[in-house]
């Protein structure tokens, strides 16, 4: 069995040469871990890095080796799952490394198509409402980052990160305490994850909407697509990302159980990245092993009971136009791989308790919650722009509540900015609490309040408004026998690793209800 060692290291140390030195009884070793600890480097205190390996030191060591496993036999009906984005992916692969090919539908375009897509929409604002920045395979995290950060405990996230290197992911995917994989890689990856697919007899169909359930009392029989076609199947895997508004009216009137959650609205912040590194990394900014700094902060209103938080930080990326409406606007953030535009973004949210904001006791309440402030957004840019630009304003004058005369700083945005009260767009509780908490970042980065950061609005689509109810166990509707309510949308999942984590889950789910796994 390998040998455990962990250890702490400089930034700058070689770490095969510290192991050579330190270790001399080390064969060979594999890394099971890698963090950054950067805390003190605004203070003058040396970055490291914190290590934990396995290693072989005697000769009858080895490495364990990949799960195999077992051919199971095919059910009598395909399973159908709805959505290509990372549940659906994985529940599909899981399920096809067992032998088991399934059905798998999108909405919208494949990977390699959908960049022609959103360009048009970031440079003329031509809206495809079937594909477009949340709707196509890879979902919205092909175009958010390809972030693999959670902070779920469960054994299947190592799982999930040794099949994007297989994939091909680079290798630090595997180990690094906040792996990235960058929009640019990601694109790849998932075709590469499609045509495996293919290659185990999965059948995957591309711009087919599912349009409702077919159902016999309380059990899902089959699905109706937006072609007229019906699909008999004994499993429905709905993995359809957060912001599939038309699918959970479906769902409503088909009588799935469902109930309000709560989110988080808010803006994105832009800052130059140069900035963030010298604040976060201080003397040691531009030292090429830390690359671009990150940050995570988070403040809690005692008093209100309410959250303001950064979620999705993008170092050295860009902040993007991500509506999946004609009358909406919506932004969201991305990085590449490298990291290196000239600029970090992060949505600063503020929660919304469905119970205490939604006046309207309507299921979807919450979806018109998002709606209204995303129109008002495309409001104010049909009136002091072309409909496409996005709604900002700096920090400086959000804090002192009044716009002035100064032209706004550059954006990374591919859609551009325009000058405008972003305050109006959003009900007076988020503009508040938004204010309060950049006082408090302000304390914890000295410096976050800078003349030169901007505020993008709006940030409506950090989770879906509402939880597809199901069994803790089984994993399967509540209501409805055979539905398997997936990851983002279903109110299971934040992120691109947890939404294919509960993929995995619901395929091992399928396997036993089939009873094919004992």
């Amino acid at each position: 069995m390998p040998k455990k060692y962990q250890f702490e290291l400089p930034f700058d140390v070689d770490l095969a040469q510290h192991v050579r030195q330190s270790y001399p009884e080390v064969r060979t070793y594999r890394m099971v871990s890698k963090s950054l600890d950067a805390r003190g480097a605004p203070r003058g205190r040396r970055p490291s890095f914190h290590y934990i390996i396995d290693a072989l030191v005697t000769d009858t060591d080895t490495f364990p080796t990949a799960e195999e496993f077992p051919r199971l036999p095919e059910p009598s009906k395909r399973p159908v799952i709805v959505g290509a984005g990372p549940g659906g992916l994985f529940c599909a692969v899981r399920l096809a490394e067992y032998g088991i090919p399934s059905i798998l539908l999108e909405r919208g375009d494949e990977a390699s198509k959908r960049m022609l897509h959103i360009a048009k929409f970031w440079r003329y604002g031509e809206l495809d409402p079937e594909t477009n920045v949340c709707y196509g395979e890879g979902g919205a995290g092909l175009f958010s980052d390809g972030k693999l950060i959670t902070r779920i405990k469960s054994d299947l996230v190592q799982y999930v990160m040794e099949k994007f290197v297989a994939f091909g992911a680079p290798p630090e995917t595997a180990y690094e305490s906040n792996p990235h994989l960058g929009s640019n890689k990601i694109r790849t990856i998932i075709t590469q994850i499609s045509n495996w697919l293919r290659s185990r007899g999965v059948e995957i169909r591309y711009n087919t909407q599912v349009t409702g359930l077919v159902t016999e009392g309380d059990r899902v029989t089959g699905v109706r697509l937006s072609t007229g076609e019906t699909l008999l199947t004994d499993h429905v895997v709905l993995a359809t990302g957060h912001s599939s508004q038309d699918l959970y009216q479906e769902l409503e009137g088909s009588g799935v159980a469902m109930k309000p959650k709560d989110f988080a609205v808010g803006v994105r912040v832009e800052h130059p990245r140069r900035y963030i590194d010298s604040i976060q990394h201080g003397d040691y900014c531009e030292a090429s092993q830390l690359g671009s700094a990150r940050y995570r902060l988070s403040w809690h209103d005692k008093w209100t009971d309410r959250g303001v938080y950064s979620f999705c930080m993008c170092p050295g990326g860009y902040v993007l136009s991500s509506g999946t409406e004609r009358d909406g606007i919506v932004v969201n953030g991305m990085s590449n791989y490298a990291r290196n535009s000239p600029w970090s973004n992060a949505a600063l949210v503020v929660s919304v308790k469905a119970e205490r904001d939604l006046s309207d006791p309507r299921l979807l309440a919450g979806l018109e919650f998002q709606h209204e402030i995303e129109r008002r957004a495309y409001e104010l840019s049909k009136k002091f722009a072309t409909g496409r630009e996005l709604p900002a304003m700096t920090i400086r004058e959000f804090m002192e509540g009044k716009l002035n005369d100064r032209p706004l700083p550059k954006t990374s945005s591919p859609s551009g900015i325009f000058k405008a009260d972003i305050r109006q767009i959003f009900p007076e509780f988020v503009v508040e609490h938004l204010k309060k908490g950049l006082r408090e970042f302000d304390k914890d980065i000295p410096g976050f309040i800078y003349d030169e950061g901007v505020l993008i609005a709006p940030e409506t689509r950090t989770s879906a408004p509402l939880t597809i109810l199901r069994d803790k166990k089984s994993l399967v509707s509540v209501s409805h026998h055979g539905l398997y309510p997936c990851g983002e949308g279903a109110g299971y999942a934040g992120g691109i690793t947890s939404a294919a984590v509960d993929g995995v889950k619901c395929a091992l789910s399928i396997i036993e209800r089939e009873g094919l796994l004992t």
